[in-house]
């Protein structure tokens, strides 16, 4: 029994085969019995077959010992082969050793080189994995080396379960800004608290998931599903962030786009679901955002739970060593998600890094398999050279704040680091807002409506949000499948959700309004059918959409709300409807109503949720947010996008992403010619805007490459081949306010590539720029210029391997939203 415990710790370390699907073993029709997880013995045949052969995948027919009752006993079982998906995700070997040759990581990377030729190799082991302390994750100390713990926390929203810290609104309130330099902000604030309380490492910002799957349960916390929209946010928000000196980490690489069946079973040995992602797909839509980042310094990526193409994101080849550290030239270093490593050998070699949060199938057993040559010690070296590079990039090592994180059993004093971003969070949370219908000049209010009915759970506060300490409003213990939340919603659930210092609930804001205008209310959180009041001047509904981590969504409706609408609708001539949505939240049963003469889309604006409201209801703020996504007529127009794959007694569940390839949310609506009831970049504002002057040219620059590929001779950088960051094109056009109020208008860019109807597999139109534009008074006119680079026109070329710059005309057409188009030229490449 003792060779059997032994050998069982080998092959455990072995893990899932990081050559094939990530494979490892995969239980059928398993006996409800509970599989022992501590004593995982295997026969001795098989143990021996894994240990001579690592590419070999553990254990397709083996003993697994069952615990049954209360006695242990060997019951045979033949797992399904994984044979049939081996090679679907290419081997990529060895994993590229980061040596400072973008610029910004030269000296970095020469001083991690230095200490890390000082190290043992147990002080380098203990770099790559996760030990005791207060923060979400850490790091281990070298005292004789003067190098601290490393202090990693959640999360891309808010320093996660601490005191005396914001609560920012989600990634995707923060895309429907459409503004860059509030996107700059942002990650300036978020990064100054982070780094204030002494963490070093924080895990944000979010381009995975991007939001594929319609009812996902994470879409929330990144920028959305156009993934240039998606990327602008992910490099702005990275680069604000590391300049206050802590290291972003971007989430999740890559395809983690479903809760459902997104980990491995250790108990029953069914594998997560697998993104199976064709080569174009995966670079123009889900690598896309994360060149944003890598290009702005990024100096941590984490590696997702899911299987991509049959092989596990932590220790997959091809997506680390093949796509992130070769091809995009990544120099920082790549975390585990939370327990997301599933093999020890494979996931080393296939270049994971760092385990969190602790030592996974790594510690002694790494040593071991350095020792016996499974593992070389470069690669060791290069690991610990890539964690302390990044220290050493944001001046970590001279004189750091100190580490400030406490659980809330520990008696500390305060260190406040909220400054005054309760400012700018009230600014983003209005710039947000999406007004999506406004009839009968019903907004702005203004003081001419003195009588305002406020009804709907979403009106308030939740009375008891504070069950999980690290988690507002409710933790995994509690809230699975919540389709609504009862309170004002503000952030979604799980690790990307907030900590608020305090929340603003609408009702709060209303009633202040209210008051000092002389008006008057009445207000009822509860009921599905309130009391009528036939002299109210407006009648204001809440209603939510919920979404977290661990689950996705049921639905995108939920009947109780449409019906306290309708109901209200019924009777209030001036009804109007504000959704906080976590995503898509479809409004079928109530638009058309004559009665409901405004909606308002208001996200998860974070804690400042009634201000940033009430700036927009009483025209305080002329709305300019927009859409980050389609909203559309039914869910079926969603297509095959809809639902997440997976089922329960699937033993390798899948998802074909290459049923859509690049056509996600309004290129597939383009594409299939449905018409959405609110398209992507719609939005509605105060006042009116015109667009004209269009003006487009080529090769601004003598100096400029424009070939069809990039120069073979250059060196990669992080971030890509150079060329892909040159200005090819420049178009300008310009913008006048022709309402009579101050406002800001978002005039967007979209290209069609050429030949893009004829392969059926390209976009119509895609966006590949944006601008806010003000505010402008009335009358006044501005000049938009938007610059297009060689990425920006490329497609990425599966046999060459490249990106391409296609031959012929690219159509540019820019206006208000994807379908309210103004003005068209054409850029012709020859």
């Amino acid at each position: 029994m003792k060779c059997l415990k032994n050998i069982g710790r080998y092959t455990s370390f072995w893990g899932p085969n990081p050559r094939s699907a990530g494979g490892g073993s995969a239980a059928g029709k398993t006996p409800k019995w509970k599989l022992s997880t501590k004593k995982a013995a295997i026969s001795v045949l098989s143990a021996i077959q894994t240990l001579a052969n690592p590419h070999t995948s553990r254990n397709h027919q083996k003993s697994i010992l069952i615990e049954q009752g209360h006695r242990d006993e060997f019951v045979p079982y033949k797992a399904p082969s994984e044979l049939p998906f081996y090679g679907r995700s290419p081997p990529v070997y060895p994993a590229p050793t980061a040596n400072g040759t973008t610029p910004l990581w030269s000296h970095p990377h020469h001083l991690a080189s230095l200490l890390v030729s000082n190290l043992t190799l147990q002080e380098k082991l203990n770099l790559t994995i996760g030990h005791a302390g207060p923060c979400v994750g850490n790091t281990a100390p070298i005292p004789r080396l003067s190098i601290p713990s490393l202090c990693i926390a959640d999360g891309p929203a808010s320093l996660r379960g601490q005191e005396y810290v914001s609560a920012f609104p989600a990634g995707i309130h923060l895309a429907a800004t459409f503004d860059t330099d509030l996107m700059s902000l942002y990650g300036r604030a978020l990064g100054r608290e982070f780094h204030n309380r002494g963490v070093n490492i924080a895990l944000g910002p979010v381009a995975g998931p991007i939001g594929r799957i319609i009812k996902g349960g994470r879409s929330w916390e990144g920028g959305g599903p156009d993934p240039y929209l998606a990327g602008k946010l992910f490099g702005k928000v990275t680069r604000a962030m590391q300049e206050q000196g802590v290291v972003a980490v971007g989430k999740h690489w890559v395809g983690n786009e479903q809760e459902t069946r997104r980990r491995l079973d250790w108990d029953t040995g069914r594998h997560a679901v697998s993104a199976e992602v064709d080569d174009r797909t995966l670079h123009e839509v889900y690598v896309w955002p994360f060149m944003e980042g890598l290009k702005e310094g990024m100096g941590g990526v984490m590696c997702s739970y899911q299987r991509v193409n049959h092989s596990y994101g932590c220790q997959n080849s091809k997506l680390i060593n093949g796509v992130l550290k070769q091809e995009l030239g990544f120099e920082g270093f790549v975390v585990s998600d939370w327990d997301g490593q599933v093999s020890g050998v494979g996931s080393a070699n296939a270049g994971l890094d760092l385990v969190m949060p602790g030592k996974g199938f790594w510690g002694s057993s790494l040593e071991e398999a350095v020792r016996n040559g499974s593992v070389g010690e470069e690669r060791v070296d290069d690991m610990a050279r890539r964690v302390l590079a990044g220290w050493y990039l944001l001046g970590q090592d001279r004189g750091y704040p100190e580490r400030a994180i406490w659980g809330n059993l520990e008696r500390h004093g305060a260190v406040d680091v909220m400054e005054d971003h309760g400012e700018l969070i009230r600014e983003i949370g209005a710039a947000g807002t999406v007004v999506v219908k406004n009839e009968k000049g019903t907004l702005p209010l203004g003081k001419k409506r003195r009588f305002v009915c406020v009804f709907g759970y979403d009106a308030q506060v939740k009375a008891s949000p504070w069950t999980n300490r690290d988690r507002y409003g409710g933790g995994y213990e509690e809230n699975n499948g919540w389709e609504t939340f009862n309170g004002t919603l503000i952030t979604g659930g799980g690790s990307g959700s907030t900590t608020p210092p305090y929340v603003v609930s609408p009702f709060e804001a209303i009633q202040h309004r209210v008051r000092k205008e002389g008006g008057i209310l009445r207000w009822d959180f509860w009921s599905g059918n309130p009391t009528p009041y036939f002299n109210a001047d407006a009648c204001t509904v809440f209603i939510n959409s919920y979404a977290s981590e661990t689950f996705d969504r049921k639905n995108l409706t939920d009947k109780f709300s449409d019906d306290l609408v309708l109901n209200v609708a019924s009777w209030c001539s001036n009804t109007i409807v504000i959704v906080h949505s976590t995503s898509i939240r479809l409004v079928e049963a109530f638009i058309t109503h004559p009665n409901v003469t405004a909606v308002v889309m208001a996200g998860l604006p974070g804690q400042e949720s009634g201000n940033s409201l009430v700036d927009i209801l009483w025209g305080d703020v002329n709305p300019s947010g927009r859409l980050p996504y389609t909203i559309a007529k039914s869910e079926q127009d969603y297509g095959a996008v809809l639902d997440p794959a997976g089922a329960e007694d699937e033993d390798f569940p899948e998802d074909d992403f290459s049923r859509e390839g690049v056509l996600l949310d309004y290129r597939a609506f383009d594409r299939d010619g449905i018409t959405p009831r609110f398209e992507f970049g719609f939005g509605l504002s105060y006042t009116s805007f015109s667009y004209s002057s269009l003006h487009t040219t080529a090769k601004p620059r003598v100096d400029t490459n424009m070939g069809e590929w990039p120069e073979k001779n250059k060196e990669i950088v992080q971030g890509g081949h150079p060329d892909l960051w040159d200005v090819v094109a420049v178009v300008t056009c310009h913008i006048t306010n022709t309402g009579d109020l101050h406002g800001a208008e978002v005039a967007q860019l979209y290209l069609g590539v050429p030949n893009s109807e004829k392969d059926g597999k390209t976009p119509v139109r895609q966006l590949r720029g944006f601008k806010k534009v003000g505010p402008l008074a009335p009358g006044e006119t501005k000049k938009v210029i938007f610059e297009l680079t060689r990425r920006d026109l490329s497609v990425w070329d599966v046999v060459k391997q490249q990106w391409r710059m296609r031959r012929g005309e690219y159509k540019v057409q820019i206006g208000a939203s994807s379908r309210d188009l103004r003005l068209e030229t054409a850029i012709i490449l020859e």
